[in-house]
């Protein structure tokens, strides 16, 4: 009897009986490393991946979903359709032990944003975080966004300008001309006081509307940074800083006017079924955050 032939079978303790008889609601992987394909671009991307587990079985066929996830998501695009085939997949592999998917996928979206006068460009990451569910309701599908935004606060806004406003007294108590008024808003003393400002954070969670075929990063983007009117710059020039100057005083926010301002941009969106908002000013006034935070 030669070798080939005393062969058995691997052993798959995987079928043995649960020692305690109860189902699982999720069992599989996470941090599984994955490129994704975004506008022609590979993106690395990280996935977690479950199924649920019926009562009274040891254990579900976790190699089944990592070969499957390589299958059908490396280097393709991130579509509901494509979504819904693999969670589809995942149940039907466990041939019977799972009637319910999950999917998370984590990446970066990297978009062209034009510099805000000059003609530069340059580009900016934003964290975009996908889950998908497939089960007895069907297919749901949320993905979150963060994205970065520049406040200054009215309040200290006011303060400021009293300031300027009292140096500019005692400069020109007898009046004085438009000449001499204007050099001296350009000099130092005519910047008595400045407002307190802060790079700030918006997560953005949106559950997906039936019949939606994409999921609508860059539109969302768009919409919210044309909302807050201060997104952080990429490319900068003088005519830029100056431009980005001029769009803080006239976008004074506290965090709940940036709350309140992105959550309509949000509920405009027909792809959106339900949101959550969250926005955090990263004080530089104070050695703790303002946060604010809105649903519909």
């Amino acid at each position: 009897m030669n070798l080939e032939s005393r062969k058995t079978p691997l052993a798959d303790v995987a079928h043995e009986t649960a020692a305690h008889a109860c189902g699982l609601d999720w069992v599989g992987m996470e941090g599984i490393a994955l490129p994704l394909r975004r506008d022609g671009v590979t993106v690395a991307a990280m996935a977690d991946v479950f199924v649920n587990l019926v009562a009274g079985t040891r254990g579900i066929h976790m190699s089944r979903l990592y070969l499957l996830l390589r299958e059908s998501l490396a280097d393709g695009g991130v579509g509901i359709g494509r979504i819904r085939d693999f969670l589809q997949g995942c149940i039907a592999s466990q041939e019977g032990l799972s009637s319910a998917a999950r999917l998370r996928l984590r990446f970066s979206a990297l978009l062209e944003r034009p510099a805000l006068a000059s003609a530069n460009a340059g580009w900016r990451e934003y964290p975009v975080e996908v889950d998908a569910e497939l089960g007895r309701d069907g297919l749901s599908i949320a993905f979150t966004v963060d994205l970065q935004y520049s406040s200054t606060c009215p309040a200290s806004a006011a303060l400021s300008r009293q300031v300027i406003s009292e140096q500019f007294l005692r400069a020109f108590p007898n009046g004085g001309s438009a000449v001499e008024i204007a050099a001296w808003l350009e000099s130092p003393a005519g910047m008595a006081a400045t407002p307190h400002a802060q790079r700030s954070v918006a997560r953005i969670r949106v559950e997906l509307a039936d019949g939606v075929d994409d999921i609508p990063v860059t539109a969302l983007v768009d919409a919210v940074e044309r909302a807050l009117g201060t997104p952080v710059q990429t490319a900068v020039k003088r005519e830029d800083e100056r431009a980005f100057a001029e769009a803080n005083a006239a976008n004074l926010m506290f965090c709940e006017d940036a709350a309140r301002r992105v959550s309509a941009a949000v509920s405009g969106m027909d792809a959106c079924r339900h949101y959550r908002v969250q926005v955090s000013h990263l004080e530089s006034l104070h050695a703790h955050d303002a946060v604010a935070v809105v649903s519909g």
